[in-house]
């Protein structure tokens, strides 16, 4: 849960929680314990429990399927050498809050504050969370007004302080800077499917023979006046097509490589093989207007993020923090789990759903 959108930072404390088989570990917690501290402000433990429980439930509900498992056991799996997904999740947690609080200190920079309606829709939406969660939620996530009024009114500023904070970097991105070029290309891949629907790779002789076809393929391509649509259609081909630059990874970097190397619109190149297959592809702009000019505004937008982190990693250097690992310990994912519960009762909207291990 990265930055929040004005309307996402009371809309992200509106769902019902539900506990299941409550281990016990949250009602423990001392919420008041500091977990760090930012120059001369706190982060409670509460603060960062109720934080750290909405971007669980995030993980869980949309992340776990894609990685393969089960919210309960996603945690424990090693994200990287030494470090389970609950370690990097929560060292990533912790620095984004310690980034809120590192803008709170520097609103008065940008003239941000919380207005009477920003603290009026905040206090709304916390007490909407008490009076939606039973006892047994609040003391698990920490869902008490005092600490989810403290992370919506850092989230609030965080807000608030994107566009200024990214203001006045410059915005004039040349052609040259931002040329993308542009192909249409044929796959003949090393893949077929069986009768009963799995995918298996091509033994070496039906690889050889593909190769024949690849270039068959391409020699009429090129006698034929490199009508790619009409010579996939005859040979029942798929053409795709992709915008690119010389740092393109997609389509392969082979493919990217052969193509970028002709000089004219319409030239064809030769059989390019990679991993997954045999591809022919055409040059069809040395310019793509549509695609460069979608560049800019991602240069533009880059050089905007760069500024902003940069401004952060300025006020990191400049100012003492100081981390309390044992406190932060108390927070753990694989001993509760917190999850979205869909809700499709006359909003069509999504609530939050929590179950522990």
């Amino acid at each position: 849960m990265g930055k929040f959108s004005k309307r996402a930072v009371t809309a992200a404390v509106a769902g019902t929680l539900a506990i299941a088989s409550l281990t016990g570990c949250g009602r423990s917690m001392n919420n008041d314990a500091v977990v760090a501290e930012v120059g001369d402000q706190v982060i409670s433990l509460g603060t960062a429990n109720f934080y750290a429980r909405l971007q669980q439930a995030q993980y869980e509900t949309y992340y776990a399927g894609m990685l393969g498992t089960t919210g309960d056991k996603m945690w424990t799996q090693e994200a990287e050498k030494g470090s389970t997904y609950e370690d990097t999740t929560k060292e990533n947690i912790l620095k984004s809050l310690e980034d809120m609080y590192l803008l709170k200190q520097h609103a008065k920079d940008y003239k941000i504050e919380l207005t009477d309606d920003d603290e009026k829709a905040i206090s709304k939406a916390a007490d909407a969370f008490a009076e939606a969660n039973t006892k047994t939620v609040k003391e698990t996530v920490s869902g008490y007004k005092k600490y989810i009024t403290e992370f919506l009114e850092l989230a609030t500023i965080q807000s608030k302080m994107d566009a200024p904070m990214k203001a006045g970097v410059k915005e004039d991105v040349s052609d040259e800077e931002a040329a993308q070029k542009s192909m249409q290309y044929v796959l003949f891949p090393y893949t077929k499917t069986s009768d009963d629907g799995t995918s298996e790779t091509m033994p070496d002789d039906e690889k050889a023979a593909l190769k024949e076809k690849a270039q068959h393929f391409a020699d009429t391509l090129k006698t034929d006046g490199g009508d790619m649509d009409a010579a996939a259609k005859e040979a029942d081909l798929k053409v795709q097509t992709a915008a690119f630059d010389s740092e393109s990874t997609t389509p392969p970097e082979e493919v990217v490589k052969a193509v970028d190397a002709l000089g004219t619109e319409g030239d064809v190149t030769g059989i390019i093989e990679s991993d997954n297959g045999i591809y022919v592809a055409k040059l069809t702009s040395l310019l793509d207007r549509e695609a460069t000019d979608a560049k800019k505004d991602t240069i533009v937008e880059e050089r905007k993020q760069d500024q902003y982190n940069s401004l952060l990693k300025k006020w990191r250097k400049d100012t003492d923090i100081k981390e309390h690992k044992k406190a932060w310990k108390k927070v753990s994912f694989a001993g509760q789990g917190v999850s979205i519960k869909q809700n499709t009762e006359e909003t069509g909207e999504d609530t939050t759903d929590g179950s522990s291990k």
